[in-house]
Parts: structure tokens; C-alpha cells; sequence
């Protein structure tokens, strides 16, 4: 699974070790944590009457951001050949300090999330299912106003490979294993292929490198550690299967994919507009400067800033460009949260 952080904090983070979890959180108490997608549940879960998501979502405190989830469900029953179809309406659900709400479903059945929308405090987020079929496997956080102070916050994308087991366990766990603290700066980590972009004065700047075995340092290391990497169909992968060299999860390749991360610190200056985190799914088609082109438009220099649609501009453009990959935008407006 890889990952791309981007903690804003006048006491920023550096992430130590994680822990692991699951497509929507549940409420939760503050700071406000809003998570991608999740898991399918266990065999025990039921699932949730239309009449009891009502009641939960009245009863939610208003507030001025508004969570849209493009919800396309369609139920596969293994032990039946009947196909079951759901094709709930858009759901609007009110945020207040916090906000989060479960889907649960029942044994045999998998959960297919084609779309997630966000809009919060500073930042947006675009997710898409991939064409390639499945269950989608990113995920994302992000915790805002952390322990009261309103420049502190932290960000993630993750993008699971083989389930979203290790994606939901980062996404729901990593902000609260943020230790260290750097004050006044901009911490960005990452492990495997998410990447961070920044826009300075609408000039790309990566603020990560992709983990992956073409890296020469990356493949010295595995080689060292009696492992193997190999190019095939222009894919460069490691032990012939993945595509990454760092991630969280992969255990049975954990001797040689490490879940270190890379970590850069800066300060937040003016010139420093906003971040792109984004998973592999939107840099295997759009360049670093395609993407802050994209959407310095959106996001600088207008009355009313529109980074929610810059995302899913990505997103689409990724698309059209014939990316099968699950696809996850998210951009913070740095200026929201510098000190």
C-alpha cells in the first residue's frame, strides 16, 4: 500500500510506525478525521435500513461543509447466481466537528464505492474507481484543527494494491501515530508511488520521489538483501510481482518492500499556493506541471476558489487519458494553514 502525508501543523509531524483500518469511519470524537471508502464488513454486519440512515443523518449538527458520496452498489452474492442491483441517490450528509458514517454489508456481498466527494476546511478530495473491476482501493484522511489549534492539520492519501486492508488500517490510524513535532513547517512523507505536489507561483514542485524498482538506490537496496528486480512489458517490479519498493502491508514481501518513509520539511511562504496529493492512479497520466496548470486556475488568483472541481478535473483527465486505476485528488490551499 502506498501512501503520500502531508501534515500542516505549526507543530508539524513526522509519522512514526502505523497501525491499520476500514472505506467509512465511524463518528468519532475531535479533531474532525474524514476517511476515504472502507472494507467490506464481517460476516456479522448487517446492512443499514434506508429509515436508520435518515434518523442518523438528521440527527447530525448542521454545518457549512457538506460530505457528497456518489454511492453506486452493486451487491454479488457468492452463494446465489441472482445479481442484486442498488443504485441509492446521492447522499448529503452535514458535517459538524467531526463527522463520518459506516456502510455495512452482509456476508457474500462486496461494496463497489464508484465515487467519493469531499469538501472541507482548506482542502478537497476526488476519488474514482478504476475500470479495471473490483472493489476501490484508495483511500484517504484528513484530521483538521488538531488538538484545537486552527493552522493544525494533517493529510493523507493511500493507495491499496491486493484489498484496502493495509489502506484503511494508515488511513484511520497514521494521524494519530504523528509523534514528532517540527514547528512553523510543512511536513511531507511518503512510502511507494503517491505523490506530493506543490504549486509555487504556478511552477510544479515534487516534494516526494516515487518508490519504485527503477530507483537506482531502490534496486541496490533489494539486491543487497538477496532480492531481485526485473522490467517486463516496460513495468519495473520487484520479486516479477510489485511495482513498489516501499508500502505498508505486503507482507509476504516485507524482507525487501520496507514501510520507511522519505520525509522533506519546508516552510509555508507565500509563494507556496497548494498541494496536490494524489495517488499513482492520476501521475501515470498527467505530469506534475500538467497537474498545477490543471488546476492553479481553480485555486489562485478568483474571488471563490474551486479546488473540489480542479480534483475531479484531474481525475477526469486521468480518465480520458485511458488510466484503469482507482484514482484519488486531494488539494489543500496552503494558505489556509500557514502560520
Amino acid at each position: 500500500m502506498s501512501c503520500s502525508i502531508a501534515p500542516t501543523i505549526p507543530n508539524s509531524p513526522i509519522f512514526q510506525s502505523p497501525r491499520h483500518p476500514s472505506i467509512f469511519c465511524k463518528p468519532c470524537p475531535s479533531p474532525s478525521i474524514i476517511h476515504g471508502p472502507q472494507s467490506p464488513a464481517s460476516s456479522s454486519s448487517l446492512p443499514l435500513p434506508p429509515s436508520l440512515l435518515s434518523s442518523f443523518s438528521s440527527s447530525l449538527p448542521k454545518s457549512p461543509l457538506a460530505l457528497r458520496v456518489n454511492n453506486e452498489t452493486r451487491s454479488e452474492t457468492i452463494t446465489d447466481t441472482l445479481l442484486k442491483r442498488k443504485r441509492p441517490g446521492k447522499l448529503n450528509i452535514p458535517v459538524a466537528g467531526v463527522s463520518g458514517f459506516s456502510l455495512e454489508i452482509p456476508k457474500g456481498e462486496k461494496e463497489r464505492v464508484e465515487v467519493v466527494e469531499f469538501e472541507g476546511d482548506g482542502y478537497s478530495v476526488y476519488c474514482k474507481r478504476g475500470r479495471r473491476g473490483g472493489i476501490m482501493e484508495d483511500r484517504y484522511s484528513a484530521s483538521v484543527d488538531v488538538n484545537g489549534g486552527s493552522k493544525q492539520a494533517s493529510f493523507g492519501v493511500f493507495d491499496g494494491h491486493g484489498g484496502p486492508k493495509a489502506a484503511d488500517f494508515a488511513a484511520e490510524n497514521l494521524n494519530k501515530n504523528i509523534m514528532d513535532q517540527v514547528s512553523g513547517n510543512l511536513v511531507v512523507s511518503n512510502t511507494g508511488d503517491c505523490r506530493a505536489v506543490m504549486s509555487r507561483k504556478g511552477v510544479a514542485e515534487a516534494l516526494t520521489s516515487d518508490h519504485q524498482p527503477s530507483r537506482k538506490d531502490e534496486k541496490d537496496r533489494i539486491e543487497a538483501l538477496g532480492g531481485y528486480v526485473d522490467c517486463c512489458h516496460s513495468v519495473w517490479r520487484i520479486q516479477g510481482c510489485l511495482a513498489v519498493t516501499r508500502g505498508i502491508g505486503d507482507r509476504r514481501l516485507k524482507r525487501w518492500v520496507i514501510a520507511e518513509p522519505e520525509t522533506k520539511v519546508l516552510k509555508i511562504k507565500p509563494e507556496c499556493e497548494f498541494l496536490i496529493l494524489a495517488s499513482d492512479g492520476l501521475w501515470n497520466k498527467v505530469t506534475n506541471q500538467e497537474a498545477v496548470d490543471v488546476a492553479h486556475p481553480m485555486c489562485t488568483g478568483v474571488d471563490k476558489p474551486d479546488p473540489f472541481s480542479a480534483c475531479k478535473k484531474l481525475a477526469e483527465l486521468s480518465l480520458e487519458r485511458g488510466s484503469v486505476d482507482d484514482t484519488s485528488v486531494m488539494i489543500i490551499q496552503l494558505d489556509r494553514f500557514a502560520p
